[in-house]
């Protein structure tokens, strides 16, 4: 006989709503996925499926080429802003680390006179 700890274990693992790490999708991949989208017979949603997106997503995709088409005005990859925000966050702690240094300096240099 299985006890309600077990049961509720084995429940959660059959879960749909698991928490799955989010992929980081290349801009040539999307590129490929809009045209296959756009040249194949096959529906959108079952191409979506064997690409592993949602449908609305190769909409999205498909949207932003066609205004980068128009504007040439390339939407900044992702990777490159986290990296860009990761290295504000970064430059802040850094500058926050030689301020304390100097103070530490400075009270050092006090108390060796």
């Amino acid at each position: 006989m299985m006890d309600t700890s077990m049961r509720a274990i084995l429940a959660h693992e059959r879960c749909s709503m698991e928490y799955t790490p989010r992929r980081k999708l290349t801009r040539e991949f999307k590129l490929e996925a809009v045209r296959q989208v756009s040249l194949s017979e096959k529906p959108k949603a079952q191409l979506a499926r064997e690409l592993g997106v949602r449908v609305g997503q190769l909409r999205t995709w498909r949207l932003e080429f066609e205004k980068e088409a128009v504007t040439g005005i390339a939407k900044p990859d992702r990777s490159a802003a986290e990296d860009l925000e990761q290295l504000r966050r970064e430059n802040a702690k850094l500058k926050m680390e030689i301020e304390i240094l100097k103070k530490a300096a400075i009270y050092f240099a006090r108390e060796a006179k």
